[in-house]
């Protein structure tokens, strides 16, 4: 790490590297306590053809980001990915969280791992795999982590679609006694 910047400097880091590619960025600061301590969030929505990119970018503001989790949501016609970091943790009041918002078409929802620059990512993007359907590309362990193996594959959990899980649900209200 060199030198802790502000919530201001590090959105300027990131425009000035990406430029265009990042698609919106903004800082939100909150207040929790009493002491009405403050607790900054950045949140920034990439093109995926930076995804990588951007997070070896994170990694040259602290050495090792710490990775809470990756969420994901599906819009409809794609799927959104937002991976959860923190950088600048173990410093009273320090911490910044940056999450990082990448959408993937469904037409093909493929992104590149991170677990080389990110080891800890491992399960989370497992977890993207098997419950939304996304390909992540050079994974080094793909297998399932929360469903079964015997869980129908093409038919994912977290999906709204087809490929989601509503007709395996039974509607128990419309189930004649």
């Amino acid at each position: 790490m060199t030198k802790q910047l502000t919530p201001e400097e590090i959105v300027k880091s990131f425009k000035d590297e990406f430029k265009t590619k990042i698609k919106d960025i903004r800082i939100e600061k909150r207040t929790k306590s009493s002491a009405k301590h403050e607790f900054v969030h950045i949140w920034m929505k990439i093109d995926k053809s930076v995804f990588r990119d951007t997070v070896k970018h994170l990694a040259t503001l602290q050495k090792y980001p710490h990775l809470a989790v990756a969420s994901g949501n599906d819009l409809g016609k794609t799927i959104e990915l937002i991976y959860h970091f923190s950088i600048y943790y173990g410093g009273h009041l320090d911490e910044i969280s940056i999450n990082i918002s990448v959408e993937l078409p469904k037409s093909k929802p493929e992104i590149e791992t991170i677990t080389d620059i990110i080891p800890g990512a491992l399960i989370t993007e497992r977890e993207k795999q098997e419950m939304l359907g996304v390909k992540i590309k050079g994974i080094p362990d793909s297998r399932r982590v929360f469903i079964s193996d015997d869980f129908p594959k093409g038919m994912y959990p977290w999906r709204k679609d087809e490929t989601g899980p509503q007709k395996m649900a039974r509607n128990l209200h419309e189930v004649k006694k």
